[in-house]
């Protein structure tokens, strides 16, 4: 069993920035890739960003690239998405999750291959 726990959200002005972290507890963090994937009101949960295993390879989506920064501690067994320059449209719940696969050589963005789930931090950004 993983249990993973988010925090950081909150309320920001656009062009604000937040920092999210998630730690993680249960299994071998330091070997599984994790991401970020968020979920406005009406709409899909969509990908954000994702970090292999070893944190040597990022990925993000085309809207938050150049903006977000994810990273990880895996001494800390924690996992970051330092989100600058934030719009209106980010406003989401940010989910953080956990690939089911050991040491991938890939970072996925499909959402069936994380089985493992945060229970989601609030973020809301005012124009």
């Amino acid at each position: 069993q993983v249990q993973l726990v988010e925090s950081g959200g909150g309320l920001v002005q656009a062009g604000g920035s937040l920092r999210l972290s998630c730690a993680a507890s249960g299994r071998t963090f330091s070997s599984y890739a994790m991401g970020w994937f968020r979920q406005a009101p009406g709409k899909e949960r969509e990908f954000v960003a994702g970090i292999k295993w070893s944190g040597g390879s990022t990925y993000y989506a085309d809207s938050v690239k150049g903006r977000f920064t994810i990273s990880r501690d895996n001494a800390k067994n924690t996992m970051y998405l330092q989100m600058n320059s934030l719009k209106p449209e980010d406003t989401a719940v940010y989910y953080c999750a956990a690939d089911t696969r050991w040491r991938s050589m890939v970072i996925s963005r499909d959402r069936n291959n994380y089985a493992y789930w945060g229970q989601g931090t609030q973020v809301t950004v005012s124009s």
